[in-house]
């Protein structure tokens, strides 16, 4: 059996951290969570995370410069979603411009949430013993 993929939740908001590893894990992720951006770039240091979700505005760094740091450090760098409550199209303009695989401005549909990260961050259906 493979191992399950890891993801990364960054969000200050420990309410939306908790709830999305509910989610997360319930469809066979493995999550890990940082809730300021210098301990998301940490952890991702550690972790090495198949996807990142990072919400833009935290404490101690933005979700801009985690991104930015995840992808100087290594140039496999880990597949990005960001997630705002931020209403401006420059900021979308700026995290596309610096390669995230998608923008989520929240609330988002839980749904659209799930199409997104299985998109990004495919998990193989497990065998089921006969």
């Amino acid at each position: 059996m493979a191992a399950a993929k890891t993801i990364l939740v960054v969000d200050d908001d420990r309410e939306i951290v908790q709830g999305l590893r509910l989610v997360l894990e319930g469809k066979g992720y493995r999550v890990v969570a940082a809730h300021d951006g210098a301990a998301g770039l940490v952890l991702a240091d550690k972790e090495h995370p198949d996807l990142v979700i990072v919400d833009m505005m935290m404490p101690k760094k933005s979700g801009f410069l985690v991104i930015e740091g995840l992808k100087s450090k290594d140039k496999n760098h880990p597949k990005v979603i960001m997630m705002t409550a931020n209403e401006g199209s420059r900021h979308k303009a700026y995290a596309e411009m610096l390669g995230v695989d998608d923008y989520l401005r929240k609330p988002f549909a839980m749904d659209r949430f799930l199409e997104s990260v299985q998109r990004i961050c495919p998990i193989q259906p497990t065998e089921t013993p006969t």
